[in-house]
């Protein structure tokens, strides 16, 4: 029987999101386990989404696609919004941790993709196929696999490059969303880490946050969208700017600059009166930034196709499983013990986890589920969006070109 497809619109696709988001909220708040554990709300009902078309297509023979163009601008407000609520105070504090997990970071790079061609040669392969199960899908996403796809296809020979790089990122995207709430919360419980308690949350609202202190304001919401535009509208500018340069960044990278330029600048820009209203602004940078995310990673679930595994699964797997065992011992052992073994250690070994194994955006779910169980952990949302979508994309790039000669 033939597969057949349908296509489903963009605006019955955000539609759809909104609703799998109320589904992973309202699981999470039904379930103490998933708040335990600080899985990420958006994960639940994405995840769901993504059995069900699979189950669709090998029980119906229905191939169900969906258009999520908007999905990229999501992401842009989301890091917009963590620009524009940074200051240079937190991030010079940030100066020499940031360093360090850059340095921690490219080790394991390294480690990782030795990993991969290891597991590749025992299963008769090219070892640098299995770069595409390494740092190529698993740090670089989508993405990256995409941009190098062609040079191991016409390079280095190895046909199924594009089956074995999708199959990596898209299972190391489902695993990095579980796997950063659980490690944060053993290292609270192993190490008996002091929360932080902050409720003023750089994204999100805390479980336990007192309705007075988040009380929404018609202005605010307003003024928050607004900047969230004009830090859009300088990132692209930004982007376009180091373009020229030959340094092409991602467009998020643009948008999170922006929003720390804007952010920054606007007590100079700003008169004393409209300054006093940037705390009812903030809390409507919070609400968007929350939903955004949200939204952005109920639809990068959504657009996952588990069909695509079929060939390449057996080796896809066993990489994982073994990538992922990796990533857990790192980071429990050398991440957490060089980023300070304090409770901001743990928020950002939630994030590592998330960059590992599947993206920017996937980290900060992590950490923000985090945050909403325990409190606000504000230098670790400087930090890891800059070497997670910043600097080792660079670094990445040229551990990739070194080991696939």
């Amino acid at each position: 029987m033939p597969v057949s497809t349908l296509n489903v619109d963009s605006f019955v696709s955000f539609t759809l999101a909104i609703l799998l988001l109320f589904v992973g909220k309202e699981l999470t708040q039904r379930f103490a386990g998933l708040r335990s554990y600080s899985i990420p709300e958006p994960v639940v009902g994405g995840f769901l989404c993504t059995l069900v078309i699979g189950l669709v297509y090998w029980l119906g023979n229905v191939k169900i696609i969906f258009d999520l163009h908007i999905r990229d601008l999501l992401l842009l407000y989301f890091f917009a919004g963590i620009g524009l609520k940074s200051e240079v105070s937190t991030l010079l504090k940030g100066g020499r941790p940031l360093m360090v997990l850059l340095a921690l970071s490219a080790t394991f790079i390294v480690l990782q993709n030795m990993l991969g061609m290891g597991v590749a040669n025992i299963f008769g392969l090219d070892p640098r196929a299995g770069l595409l199960v390494g740092s190529v899908s698993l740090v670089g996403g989508i993405g990256t696999t995409l941009a190098w796809v062609p040079d191991f296809v016409e390079r280095l020979g190895i046909h199924n490059a594009l089956e074995i790089g999708t199959a990596g990122s898209m299972l190391g995207l489902i695993i990095a969303c579980i796997i950063g709430g659980p490690i944060a919360s053993y290292l609270m419980r192993e190490h008996k880490l002091t929360p932080s308690h902050d409720t003023r949350l750089d994204i999100g609202v805390a479980h336990n946050a007192d309705s007075s202190e988040t009380r929404l304001d018609y202005y605010g919401v307003l003024r928050a969208w607004l900047w969230l535009n004009l830090a859009l509208l300088l990132g692209q500018g930004l982007t376009r700017v180091l373009g020229y340069t030959g340094l092409n960044l991602p467009d998020f990278v643009g948008s999170l600059m922006a929003g720390i330029v804007l952010r920054n600048t606007l007590p100079l820009l700003l008169p004393k009166q409209s300054a006093r209203n940037w705390k009812k602004t903030t809390q409507g940078l919070a609400l968007i930034s929350d939903i955004c995310l949200g939204m952005f990673l109920t639809m990068a679930l959504m657009g996952l196709q588990l069909w695509a595994l079929k060939g390449v699964f057996s080796f896809v797997f066993a990489t994982l499983v073994l990538q992922v065992v990796l990533t857990v011992v790192y980071t429990l052992w050398i991440v957490f013990r060089f980023m300070g073994k304090d409770y901001e250690a743990a928020v950002l070994c939630a994030g590592f986890g998330g960059i590992a194994l599947g993206s920017t955006s996937t980290a900060v779910a992590n950490m923000s589920a985090v945050t909403r169980q325990y409190g606000a952990a504000h230098r670790a949302f400087i930090i890891v969006p800059l070497v997670g979508g910043f600097f080792i994309d660079l670094v990445n790039a040229l551990v990739i070109s070194w080991m696939s000669r």
